[in-house]
């Protein structure tokens, strides 16, 4: 009996120094690891509970089943696995978090990414037709903000028609559409039309999945070859 005593003691103290260890590191509460063990060295956290976070306390996001949570690991991991241990460190993406129904200032989004803290939260429960692409899309926003002066928005915006602008802000718009255009005329979704950022994120993830290339107009050719090149100026080795 004091053998299986001190067995739930020590589970119990090595739980909680991990999860004081993860809230060190990244500053979220109420979360526990899911896997680390991964060849690329990506760490897969989950939320326990519900949890809030942010300068506002304005995001929030909730734990789901353990069902739920093993079924989007393993599309969430296969995605993820396509990036090596080099290039997220170049990156700084380290930390996975899996939670659901995700938001920010009560606007639900697929995922938030935070570059300094080396982490992704991802909402496992988002849009199944778009899941896959979103992580990619996510996985984008990490790389811009790290590579800001590789991804100029000047650069980019000059691709598009001279009568062509984008909005100030991703929810300063009404263009929040995510289904592929058939016709591209420059924009792969109706999302790429909110912001620069938003455009360069959705041609990355398009390209991470395998989109049909054939026929493409001849902007969205310009905006392909330059997010190829400018990710091979952070990793010569990367590949779509």
């Amino acid at each position: 009996m004091n053998i299986i005593r001190s067995f739930l003691l020590f589970f119990l103290l090595t739980t909680q120094v991990q999860a004081n260890t993860i809230y060190n590191l990244i500053k979220i509460p109420n979360l526990e690891i899911y896997e680390t063990k991964t060849k690329n060295k990506l760490r897969y956290l989950y939320a326990r509970q519900p949890f809030t976070i942010g300068v506002d306390n304005n995001i929030n996001c909730y734990n789901s089943s353990k069902d739920d949570l093993n079924n989007k690991y393993k599309i969430i991991k296969e995605n993820l696995d396509r990036y090596s241990l080099e290039f997220l460190r170049k990156i700084n993406l380290k930390y996975i978090v899996l939670c659901e129904d995700l938001s920010i200032s009560k606007i639900n989004t697929a995922g938030i990414p935070d570059h300094i803290m080396k982490t992704l939260i991802i909402d496992i429960k988002f849009n199944q037709n778009y899941f896959e692409r979103v992580i990619h899309h996510e996985v984008f926003h990490i790389i811009n903000d790290t590579y800001k002066g590789l991804f100029d928005e000047l650069t980019w915006s000059k691709f598009n028609v001279k009568e062509f602008k984008y909005a100030e802000c991703s929810t300063c718009t009404n263009k929040l559409g995510l289904d592929t255009y058939s016709n591209t005329d420059g924009f792969f979704t109706e999302y790429s039309k909110s912001t620069a950022s938003e455009d360069m994120a959705e041609v990355f993830s398009h390209l991470m999945i395998g989109t049909n290339l054939d026929n493409l107009d001849p902007v969205l050719e310009k905006k392909i070859k330059f997010i190829k090149k400018k990710l091979l100026e952070i990793d010569q080795n990367f590949t779509l």
